[in-house]
């Protein structure tokens, strides 16, 4: 009975439980258990966190007045220098911790100069775990600080402390450095990228007026002087030669809409711009239309990129909305059959960066995408509202194409909802029957399925025959479809390529948008690897962005990759994806003239089938190689694209990934906008990065 008793007592399974089993994390282990809950992610995104956190830091102290040069240096074996000429963390004894304040601030969660006091006014580290948690997940990191006349170091590692702090010298200089090098285990290949860390810190640069930011690539750098790095301050003082660049403005968030609309054609001269003070929160906003059907929001709260946005923007939408609404009524600018705007329509063709400083300020998550903070949200809506009216007011050219503007895309919304629910009513009366052209698989589990959009009915033919029927779908696709760039909804869904890619997907389009009724979860764009397919697969990728951005960010879409030749050697057949793969799979030592290399040929003809005089005398000749260049997926058989394109156990395909948001912004209106001269600079630019094939 006392058995049965103690298994009723430990839920009838009879395993013990009790406070033994409670786990209790200490210091800075939780971070390196769960480091999703304190950078998001634990991938390239993630990895890059790490800088931002040390480097909003070192802005802090700017944005407190307290620094004015800032320098992130990217060093060998994967480390990272952030240097700052700001106060220096404190390094006295911390009274709570019994231990230096920078121990403190290195090595607990929670701790830091931002939980109250005159520490900072304003901040954008909420918790107060960035440099703690960069620790965390660093093999090794060192902290310098030059303060009172003095050089302190402590170093760490996986975020625990190898010795006390130590002081190793004189300094006339103040400031801190902080290195760190993420650990493997954690993010596994570490790769830094340059034009991520630029753009991030170009765009930190405009917020904050009068700051000097360098970032210097030493990844190179092969220290043949044999120097420590702890013996300079600054990088740049070591070494001049390595790639460099730095940034400095005095415009503001003016600048940072003019570098943002540079590749676009003005709908307004003047800018709009506004810097006030409301109730302790600081807001400051630059705005802009341009000749563009795309909004872009970009949203700042002490300096953090809000990329969710949060209470920031939806008080400037609101004040947006209701001050064009009442411009419009007020100067009798639009039939009153027409009704008002709605917020869609007046973010059409709008640049605007918002930026917020609050005090105190809650985020949604410590990596910071989405601002929490309520009071935000009045004074965001009362300062831009009272300022913008007035602007219109003032600026009465500039209001009448703002006006002009949010009619035309009012009418756009008119004409898109119609053509869409033609699209929805269609499907619906035809029992939601699918596009005549489209093979569908036979599995109705969106997790298993896949669909291949496929340039040409010869190649949609071929993947017909040698698909897996039960899981693949193929939608052949005819010529090119519409450059979707300046197309709005009701013309884009006026091409027939594209409604039956609407329809095929089953997640409608716009407004009623709905992920959970995608009918593939892998949607494969599987084009000729000429400069029509790259050109056909561009107008995809357009179209997915434009208005399919969430398939993009879900995972769903990938570029197939077919074999660019296939080699046999006897009766030996291989396929090469690469030249170089191609050179390897010949051999360095094979005979020229035992290479026979000719283009693709339809099935049933050439040597390789044996057939007539000149097949025969191949065939018997065994150590003669023959290449075969594939430029189309039609030039495939059934069989040769089932086992080199379409096959899950042998096929190659890339996921689509869109890790900056902003420059694929900006690669799109450079190749697929309206404006031919910043095109021609861009392949000018590049030409010389192109493979040809010829």
């Amino acid at each position: 009975m006392a058995k049965e008793k103690d298994d009723k007592k430990d839920g009838g399974n009879g395993h013990h439980y009790d406070a033994s089993d409670i786990s209790v994390l200490e210091g800075l282990e939780p971070v390196r258990r769960r480091p999703g809950m304190y950078i998001g992610t634990t991938g390239p995104e993630g990895l890059h966190h790490l800088i931002w956190e040390i480097f909003d830091n070192s802005r802090d102290e700017a944005m407190g007045g307290f620094c004015d040069d800032i320098e992130i240096v990217l060093l060998p074996d994967n480390r990272v220098r952030v240097a700052d000429n700001g106060r220096g963390i404190p390094v006295d004894t911390h009274k709570k911790t019994k231990v230096s304040a920078l121990e403190t601030v290195m090595t607990t969660l929670h701790a830091g100069g931002k939980f109250g006091g005159e520490g900072y006014k304003v901040s954008g580290g909420l918790h107060g775990v960035g440099a703690s948690v960069v620790n965390a997940l660093s093999t090794y990191c060192k902290a310098e600080v030059h303060r009172d006349g003095g050089k302190h170091l402590q170093e760490y590692s996986e975020g625990k402390r190898k010795a006390a702090v130590k002081k190793f010298g004189a300094s006339k200089l103040h400031g801190t450095i902080i290195t760190f090098e993420p650990d493997q285990k954690i993010f596994g290949d570490i790769k830094f990228d340059w034009h991520t860390v630029v753009n991030h810190i170009r765009q930190q640069a405009y917020l904050v007026k009068e700051l000097k930011i360098s970032i210097i690539d030493a990844r190179g750098w092969d220290n043949k002087k044999g120097m420590n790095e702890s013996d300079v301050f600054y990088f740049r003082e070591l070494e001049q030669e390595l790639p460099s660049v730095s940034f400095y403005f005095e415009g503001g968030l003016v600048s940072l809409v003019k570098y943002y609309n540079k590749f676009q054609k003005p709908a307004q001269n003047n800018i709009f711009y506004v810097n006030k003070e409301l109730d302790g929160v600081g807001v400051e906003i630059a705005l802009q239309y341009v000749d563009d059907i795309v909004d872009r929001i970009f949203p700042f709260a002490n300096n953090i990129y809000t990329q969710e946005g949060g209470t920031h923007v939806t008080g400037f939408k609101t004040a947006l909305t209701r001050t064009l609404n009442t411009y419009c009524k007020k100067n009798e600018m639009m039939k009153e059959s027409e009704g008002g705007f709605t917020g869609e329509d007046v973010l059409e063709g709008l640049t605007v960066v918002i930026s917020v400083k609050l005090r105190e300020i809650q985020f949604e998550g410590q990596t910071k995408g989405k601002l929490g903070s309520m009071e935000a949200q009045g004074a965001v809506a009362t300062v831009f509202g009272e300022a913008f009216a007035n602007f219109l007011e003032e600026n009465p050219d500039d209001a009448k194409a703002i006006i002009n503007k949010s009619v035309l895309a009012l009418k756009a919304r008119k004409a898109a909802k119609a053509a869409k629910d033609s699209v929805l009513r269609k499907g619906a009366l035809e029992g939601m029957t699918l596009p005549g052209k489209l093979a569908d698989c036979q599995s109705k589990d969106a997790s298993e399925s896949e669909l291949f959009l496929v340039e040409g009915d010869s190649a949609g033919g071929s993947a017909k025959q040698g698909r897996d029927r039960r899981t693949q779908a193929i939608l052949p696709l005819r010529g090119k479809i519409l450059n979707v760039e300046r197309a709005r909804i009701d013309k884009m869904l006026a091409s027939k390529e594209v409604k039956s890619l609407v329809i095929a997907m089953g997640t409608s389009i716009g407004d009623t948008f709905d992920l959970d009724k995608m009918r593939y979860h892998k949607i494969i764009i599987a084009t000729d690897a000429d400069v029509d397919g790259s050109h056909i697969r561009t107008l995809l990728l357009t179209l997915f962005y434009r208005y399919f951005r969430q398939v993009i960010d879900a995972g769903y879409i990938y570029i197939a990759q077919p074999p660019l030749y296939k080699i046999k050697k006897g009766k030996e057949i291989s396929y090469a994806y690469t030249d170089d793969e191609k050179l390897k799979i010949v051999g360095k030592s094979a005979d020229v003239s035992d290479i026979q290399e000719v283009e693709a040929v339809a099935e049933g003809e050439g040597p390789e089938q044996g057939e007539g005089e000149e097949g025969a005398e191949t065939a018997k000749k065994s150590n003669k190689i023959h290449i075969q260049r594939f430029k189309g997926l039609g030039e495939m058989n059934p069989e040769e694209l089932w086992e080199t394109t379409m096959d899950p156990a042998h096929r190659i395909l890339k996921r689509v990934d869109i890790s900056d948001a902003e420059e694929a912004n900006e690669i799109f209106d450079i190749l697929m906008g309206s404006e031919v001269p910043p095109r021609k600079s861009f392949i000018q630019s590049n030409a010389k990065l192109a493979n040809i094939d010829l």
